[in-house]
């Protein structure tokens, strides 16, 4: 399996990581938005061809596949344009920054019988997944999820402390991985939907600070606050409020109710979340299989999202 990969940040290096664990997978090219920061990635990671042009990539006969770890606004446009040059295409969270466009990419996946999928991370951290297999089990169910978002972006920086050329999200990035978690754990989709948002920031033109609601017909409900003004520990956690027993997640590490830790070890082959999501979009293209976070599987997580943003829109 032959690897593409554009997007050298935070989460292009998290990929790299991981494909190198994988049996029979090559990283055979690279993109940067700049030549020498593709250049020095490629050296670092034995590469054999960086540039800046994508599209050139995509034209390649050396390259079966393409992760795509850029700028969430070009997102839908490059996993549409990977998919019509006849290559697999993973894409990280989210899919696209609109309702429309994820459903156009869905449509070309369609199209093209191509496998896309998208960055779901969290059904393949360890800790959600040892969650999912009891729930699948039978052994429990959720009753509510309360989640925590917290970040400190007064500026664009990365997940890594370096300066971002793009502006990131809360509504179409980081809520997306809860809003697709919630319905994936919950089985069932979100009937109600609703979200407030603090001020604008006058620099970014983005919400520093977003609550949301989430309810399925059942009654499952789920809490989200998330903010960039979190000056304090970074990142999320999920509170799991189930019929039997509460759990906290932090990525892919887990406790109970009581802080007490539960070995999430032999869930899967590895305990990196990236690794995982990177290991069953190869072994979905072997087998012609869909894969979990297939951009079909996700598209009830980009409606609510979309009817999010309306409702944000008009208030």
């Amino acid at each position: 399996m032959r690897i593409a990969l554009a997007g050298t940040g935070a989460f292009g290096t998290k990929h790299l990581d991981g494909l190198a664990k994988i049996d029979g997978v090559t990283v055979t090219a690279l993109v940067s938005r700049r030549q020498e920061q593709a250049e020095e990635f490629a050296r670092a990671y034995g590469v054999p061809h960086a540039t800046t042009d994508l599209d050139e990539v995509l034209a390649r006969d050396d390259v079966d596949a393409v992760i795509l770890a850029t700028p969430t606004q070009l997102h839908a446009r490059q996993a549409i344009a990977a998919m019509r040059a006849g290559k697999h295409v993973q894409v990280e969270i989210p899919a696209a920054d609109s309702r429309a466009g994820a459903l156009e990419v869905a449509e070309v996946q369609r199209e093209t019988g191509l496998t896309c999928m998208v960055g779901h991370t969290r059904r393949f951290n360890p800790s959600h997944q040892w969650i999912r297999r009891r729930i699948v089990a039978g052994e429990l169910s959720v009753q509510q999820m309360d989640v925590q978002t917290f970040f400190f972006r007064r500026t664009n920086m990365n997940a890594a402390g370096q300066p971002r050329s793009w502006t990131d999200h809360l509504l179409w990035h980081h809520a997306a991985h809860t809003v697709d978690l919630f319905q994936y754990q919950a089985g069932e989709p979100v009937t109600v939907a609703r979200a407030v948002q603090g001020p604008v920031h006058p620099e970014l033109g983005i919400a520093m600070d977003m609550a949301v609601l989430l309810r399925t017909a059942s009654g499952r409900l789920c809490t989200l606050s998330l903010s960039f003004n979190n000056d304090g520990p970074l990142g999320s956690f999920f509170r799991y409020i189930c019929d039997n027993g509460t759990y906290i997640a932090r990525y892919d590490d887990l406790v109970n109710g009581y802080e007490e830790p539960i070995d999430v070890s032999g869930v899967d082959v590895s305990v990196n979340g990236i690794e995982l999501q990177d290991r069953e979009f190869i072994t979905a293209i072997r087998s012609g299989r869909e894969p979990n976070a297939s951009i079909s599987s996700v598209l009830p997580c980009y409606q609510v999202l979309g009817d999010l943003e309306e409702q944000l829109s008009a208030s």
